[in-house]
């Protein structure tokens, strides 16, 4: 018997009541642990941590983020955010008084959470079986909108606890007119509108300095349920609405019976036109700038797009960029569809411009006609420059150390390449036997180019494009010399820079630093420039490009009556599809292009020059007007000047009809003179000269 007592298995009084009091225990272990979770959920703010003290005095409500050009000047917001933020003492007392007499009477009484209002509301809904009342103060409804923006997305018993947490800590770290200030600049009150500047604009098309009692209480009215109280969809609800909020403010004592019923009879006048916190015709430069802000955002593993986007863009350069596509475009368009008979589609038009040193980006416009977040063709079309390549090949064969003054045929060729015949023709001047390589140049010689080109070898044409920045695919092939493979603007433009800054590849960049709301930098860049052309080269190229401008097919800038150094090449496609200008000066590079989207011809006639370089002219002169008594560019150490013939680009004699000074690097210079004129040549030529330039002053 003493044995079958102590068997392992025999119970006894203590194992009996751990039996017994486990499903308790285990209850109560489960309770103790979830309030202490609980507790640890509310002190963490929810396991991520609270914010500090200083971050809940540095909280802005977003206006949707700035983005400034060069000098600060804000030209526009990264989102739609229809808030416009104003400190307290701009909010009149009276549509002060009446969102605390309507939103939290006791406002100023509590320490954010108002006890007796959630006595009377738990009363009331229990009472209903449902939710009837709530009891959401001012501090409340503030956390509601901003620190806890995105942690909850339904309404629930874990948002109602967190937002008591939240507001006892705002409670803490600011003073009343803080958090009223706070509240009034995020609540929502309706058409997309966030706080009372905005809706006072939107609704009575006035700043809220200027809104009167009613229209206070009216403001005051909508943050219960804005869709349903604006006077835009119910003009007598609203009143009945706005009527309330006035009696709640007499109850209150913050305005008479008299002033309340004064106010009861004012009309509500409402504003035609709704508040457009984003102009229409914001600078077309944004989109590309928002999708910049975009890409570096996501890098970083931020999502809150409130910052300073500090931009490379120039103001007054945008505006007027802007206006130059636009009006060139609608030029050619009427030109275009007289030519065609009727429309065959819409003119699309193109700009970049860059500081040449730097690489930053002055101006860009993507298209004819701006629309928000459309196909940026400045950036992404790739499109035959035309002749606007020629450059690169001028500059490979000086490299070699060919000189502006040598001189190349300007007479019909043949190529063969891979078995086919390929025919060459110049395009808007006739042959003109041997010339020099400026002259070839000045008048977009396509036979001349296509000589040089063959002469130095392709590959170094796309050497010397590769070189400058031309990052598109290139084939070393005849037709590289006319510019038959695809580029885009930006890449075009930027690839000219180095011919106007001394030899330095620059980096096209749009913006140059990220910034949050008080001034902590998030992302920068960092300009970059590296040496690939000899400075003497990129001098001649520049000197050739300047007499493009002065007397070749480029004269359209100067016959808008601009006389600072200029450098410049006209580019056009074979079947007038494609027209370009690149131009720049000791400070900048622009180039425009225009065209339409689906490859057709223009008119029977386009050409860089007339269609392209006029717009680059009216952006230049009302965009960016470069001193005047600018002596443009000086040749760098280790050139030699000489006078020579324009004709044979040998040393000048007394009686050579055209001759103009040219700069060569020391050792490549002509040694011997001319002799294709004598004494009568020379006086005839140097009167036909003469004659020539009084006639073209007279056209």
């Amino acid at each position: 018997m003493l044995q079958q007592r102590l068997r392992p298995d025999a119970a006894t009084p203590a194992r009996v009541w751990v039996r017994r009091a486990w499903p308790g225990l285990a209850a109560l272990a489960f309770a103790t642990g979830g309030v202490l979770a609980l507790d640890v959920w509310l002190a963490t703010c929810g396991f991520t941590g609270c914010p500090g003290a200083a971050e809940i005095h540095a909280y802005r409500p977003s206006e949707g983020g700035r983005i400034i050009d060069r000098a600060g000047a804000v030209l526009g917001r990264i989102t739609p955010v229809r808030r416009a933020n104003v400190p307290l003492d701009a909010i009149p007392g009276h549509v002060r008084d009446a969102f605390i007499a309507t939103e939290d009477r006791r406002f100023y009484d509590h320490h954010g959470l108002d006890w007796r209002g959630i006595g009377r509301a738990s009363v009331r809904n229990a009472v209903a079986l449902g939710v009837r009342e709530g009891y959401s103060t001012i501090t409340m409804q503030v956390v509601r909108n901003t620190f806890l923006v995105g942690r909850f997305r339904q309404r629930s018993v874990g948002r109602k606890m967190m937002e008591m947490r939240f507001a006892r800590l705002l409670e803490r770290n600011l003073t009343k007119d803080q958090i009223l200030e706070l509240y009034l600049n995020v609540i929502y009150l309706g058409n997309g509108v966030y706080g009372v500047e905005g809706a006072s604009r939107d609704l009575f098309g006035k700043s809220v300095r200027e809104a009167s009692l009613a229209e206070g209480a009216m403001l005051a009215a909508l943050p219960k349920a804005p869709s349903v109280y604006t006077p835009r969809r119910d003009a007598r609800r609203a009143r009945a609405r706005r009527d309330l909020v006035l009696s709640l403010m007499v109850r209150e004592g913050y305005i008479s019976e008299g002033r309340a019923r004064a106010a009861v009879e004012q009309p509500l006048r409402i504003a035609k036109g709704e508040w457009e916190r984003f102009a229409s015709d914001e600078p077309s430069a944004l989109s590309a700038v928002r999708a910049v802000v975009d890409s570096v955002m996501l890098s970083l593993g931020l999502d809150d797009g409130d910052v300073i986007v500090h931009t490379t863009l120039d103001a007054v350069a945008q505006a007027a960029a802007d206006r130059a596509v636009s009006r060139r475009a609608a030029s050619i368009q009427r030109e275009s569809n007289s030519w065609n008979g009727k429309r065959v589609g819409d003119v699309q038009g193109a700009m970049v411009a860059i500081d040449v040193q730097t690489g930053e980006i002055r101006a860009l416009v993507g298209s004819s006609r701006y629309e928000r977040g459309g196909f940026n063709r400045a950036l992404s079309a790739r499109r035959q420059p035309g002749s606007a390549f020629k450059p690169f090949v001028y500059a490979a064969a000086i490299a070699t150390g060919l000189t502006p003054a040598t001189m190349v045929d300007d007479e019909p060729i043949e190529v063969r390449d891979a078995g086919r015949v390929w025919i060459p023709a110049n395009y808007g001047h006739e042959y003109g036997g041997r010339i020099t390589f400026r002259t070839a140049l000045m008048q977009s010689s396509n036979v001349a180019a296509v000589r040089v080109s063959r002469a130095v070898g392709e590959k170094r044409v796309v050497e010397a494009a590769r070189r400058n920045g031309i990052t598109s695919p290139l084939q070393p092939v005849p037709a590289i010399a006319l510019g038959a493979m695809e580029v885009t603007p930006v890449e075009l433009v930027a690839a000219y820079a180095p011919f106007a800054n001394g030899g330095y590849r620059v980096e096209p960049v749009l913006v140059r630093r990220i910034e949050s709301v008080n001034g902590k930098v998030l992302w920068a860049h960092e300009p970059t420039r590296t040496a690939v052309l000899d400075p003497r080269d990129a001098f001649q190229i520049t000197s050739m490009l300047r007499s493009v401008v002065d007397e070749g097919t480029g004269t359209a800038v100067r016959a808008a009556g601009i006389s600072a150094p200029v450098a410049g090449k006209t580019g056009t496609t074979n079947d007038g599809a494609d027209v370009w200008f690149v131009g720049y000066t000791p400070t900048i590079a622009a180039g425009f292009w225009f065209g339409y989207d689906a490859r057709r011809s223009i008119s029977g006639n386009a050409n860089g020059g007339r269609h392209a370089a006029p717009a680059w002219a009216d952006f230049y002169r009302n965009g960016w007007t470069e001193d005047e008594s600018s002596a443009g560019w000086r040749p760098p150490p280790g050139m030699t000047r000489e006078l020579v013939d324009g004709e044979t680009g040998l040393l000048a004699q007394e009686w050579c009809p055209i001759t103009r000074d040219e700069w060569f690097k020391s050792g490549t210079e002509p040694t011997e003179y001319c002799e294709e004129h004598d004494h009568l040549d020379g006086w005839m030529g140097d009167f036909g000269t003469r004659i020539g330039r009084i006639l073209r002053r007279i056209r």
